[in-house]
């Protein structure tokens, strides 16, 4: 097979997308979690939240501070989230460990709120997968990832109809992508595939 341009075969032998193939975290969150189905409320519910917290910054950055934002929130857990009022949100501004951003704090608790809002129905987990589309993607180069989709489109309009702050259609795809609702793994690398969603091809 003709490896993408977009590759780089680590001293490993196996091939990975330039972007995580810089640093040994994003190596790591690469090989081993990057695009693994996450179906759990707490697993999606951090995912969103990290998503929402990355915007115009590096997501090596986000991964780094990843410990910090789960001390800081309780490990993401909804409930406790839920009820954090202007105090909490006060504490977490003095929190230099994490992205002291009041806007995307304030949307992390209005989203743990309105997650506990959707457990009455599907919950947030089935929420979000319902959108998963009919086909992924089959990148061959970076050029060729989306960074929205119909389905992320969709999906985001929906969550700001029930209460979700930050949940742009390009966050969202993000989110799709990271959780394994898609698989844009570029053809070639050793983990196109491997999320068991899609198949082995992942066509």
């Amino acid at each position: 097979m003709t490896h993408s341009p977009d590759l780089i075969i680590g001293p490993d032998g196996l091939a990975r997308p330039t972007w995580a193939s810089g640093s040994s975290l994003l190596r790591n969150y690469y090989d081993t979690e990057w695009g693994m189905p996450v179906r759990s409320e707490q697993g999606v519910f951090e995912r969103l939240c990290l998503e929402g917290f990355q915007a115009g910054l590096s997501w090596e950055l986000i991964l780094r501070r990843r410990e910090n934002f789960r001390a800081a929130f309780h490990g993401f857990d909804v409930d406790a989230v839920a009820g954090f009022d202007s105090t909490e949100v006060d504490r977490l501004m003095a929190d230099a460990g994490i992205i002291r951003n009041r806007r995307k704090i304030e949307a992390t608790v209005r989203n743990a709120q309105a997650t506990i809002g959707l457990r009455d129905r599907e919950g947030l987990a089935e929420f979000v997968w319902s959108y998963q589309p009919a086909k992924t993607p089959a990148p061959v180069t970076a050029a060729e990832v989306p960074s929205q989709s119909a389905e992320s489109v969709a999906l985001a309009k929906a969550l700001k109809k029930e209460g979700f702050s930050f949940v742009g259609p390009t966050t969202i795809y993000a989110l799709m992508e990271a959780i394994g609702i898609v698989d844009t793994h570029l053809v070639g690398s050793w983990r196109r595939g491997s999320s068991g969603v899609w198949g082995a091809r992942a066509s």
